[in-house]
């Protein structure tokens, strides 16, 4: 048997009715993240244990807004602005300034789609973009549709507020430029920018068709990265058809660079730009698009947005400031993000040595140890996280899980109950801090469900 009562077959079971509706791939591999996700599902679905509702999915087809709901709890959103700065680069400097060349006085008019847009980053930065390229230049018609299977997400990108953490990999001035702060200390997207980008439910996997949904049909641009690696081989095939037929001739794919694949894209034109592979959809009237076309050769008269944008929010040059701590913050979080931890945690090491009574820094420092093989280390910088901030639940749930990955099952529940604790008392759709996004009820959810759940190492008896 599996953790939470499922068995092997169940989660067979499971994971093909998910590929079905969803195109997401669950292998055995992640099995356990199957279970999560079904735990976390069963409460909404008015379940006590997750077993039965493992039963009743699989009894009788989905209604869609019973798989809608199940969505929600399928897909994990990790982005911020400007995600993969490159591809935003390649944007700025080659294929905003290719498209508006072949259109200026003709069809003076743009259509985008970030396909799978999480909360909203994403198109929020095609249109930041768009604004610094065209400016507020009425005779032409841009459109940017961002679509998600996720619909909690799409209500967040809609509401086009963030926290600190989203703007990691922003130029500098960009939140003044472009947002408003709030008293929650979160920013507000400006409504001039909010304006340009319609939200939209779909399942890429089963609603995009461009022979019947007219809102994806002659696209300029699409964005659909870090979705392709989640499918099932089949349904990622098969949604690379239906982008090409989505996007309008010499219209241009962006994937994430995990995802290029000449296999994958044999339809398409392979552009090669600095640091960056795109795709393009090649037409008769440019055979073999080759490599030059994506050059600034015959842009004279509308030469490229440099980029970091280039609407300067000062006006004469001032000597650097002294690094504070919330740029210590900022870039020890970078570094974690992009996976190169040693710097990450020289980082916040400075962090900690610049307000040593932070527990944000403490945890950062706690997680990037974690992720360096070092669970004594990362232990004892978590047991500070709580010494400073005794209702800091995040750094609880992290000691559960190093307990439980060690088989100390008991110490584990402790930890998770003391999470609990915390969680009890905050409003339920409430932002955790240092969380990248994830509310109260999500975590009280996790735990829940892990406390159920027996350590690596044991089993029920």
């Amino acid at each position: 048997m599996q953790a939470d009562g499922l068995s092997n077959t169940v989660c067979q079971r499971l994971s093909a009715l998910i590929a079905r509706n969803t195109g997401l791939h669950f292998p055995p591999e992640r099995y356990t993240d199957l279970q999560r996700v079904i735990a976390a599902a069963a409460e909404e679905f008015g379940f006590e244990q997750a077993p039965h509702c493992a039963d009743w999915l699989l009894s009788s087809p989905l209604s869609p807004p019973q798989l809608r709901i199940l969505a929600t709890h399928l897909t994990i959103g990790e982005t911020y602005f400007f995600r993969e700065r490159k591809t935003f680069d390649a944007l700025a400097q080659h294929v905003l300034p290719e498209l508006v060349r072949r259109r200026i006085g003709q069809s003076q008019r743009l259509r985008l789609w970030s396909a799978a847009c999480c909360t909203g980053e994403e198109p929020y930065s095609l249109a930041i973009l768009i604004q610094q390229f065209l400016g507020n230049a009425v005779d032409w018609d841009v459109t940017i549709l961002a679509t998600d299977i996720n619909e909690r997400y799409l209500q967040r990108a809609a509401a086009g507020e963030y926290g600190e953490w989203s703007f990691r990999d922003a130029p500098a001035g960009f939140k003044e430029r472009y947002f408003t702060r709030g008293p929650d200390g979160r920013f507000r997207i400006l409504p001039a920018i909010r304006k340009r980008v319609r939200f939209a439910h779909k399942n890429l996997a089963l609603d995009v068709g461009p022979s019947t949904d007219p809102d994806i049909q002659g696209m300029d641009l699409i964005l659909c990265r870090n979705v392709l690696i989640y499918f099932t081989p089949d349904h990622a095939r098969a949604l690379a058809d239906k982008l090409h037929g989505a996007l309008a001739d010499d219209g241009w794919l962006v994937v994430a660079p995990c995802e290029c694949s000449q296999q994958m894209f044999s339809r398409f034109a392979t552009v090669n730009l600095p640091g960056i592979v795109l795709y393009r959809k090649q037409t008769t009237e440019a055979p073999g698009l080759p490599e030059t076309v994506a050059t600034d050769a015959g842009l004279e008269h509308f030469p490229p947005v440099p980029f970091p944008l280039n609407d300067p929010i000062v006006t004469s040059p001032a000597p650097p400031p002294p690094i504070t701590s919330s740029e210590l913050a900022a870039t020890a979080r970078e570094l974690a993000n992009q996976g190169q931890f040693r710097e990450a945690l020289t980082w916040s090491e400075r962090w900690i040595a610049a307000d040593k009574v932070d527990a944000a820094a403490h945890y950062l420092h706690a997680m990037v140890l974690q992720e360096m093989g070092n669970p004594e280390a990362a232990r004892r910088s978590l047991q500070r996280v709580i010494f400073l901030q005794p209702r800091f639940a995040l750094a609880h749930f992290a000691l559960g899980n190093l307990a439980r990955s060690e088989a100390r099952p008991w110490e584990a529940n402790r930890h998770f109950e003391s999470a609990l604790d915390v969680l009890r008392s905050a409003p339920p759709g409430e932002l955790l801090p240092e969380s990248d996004g994830m509310t109260v009820e999500q975590l009280s959810r996790i735990i829940a469900a892990l406390i159920d759940m027996p350590a690596r190492g044991k089993s029920r008896d």
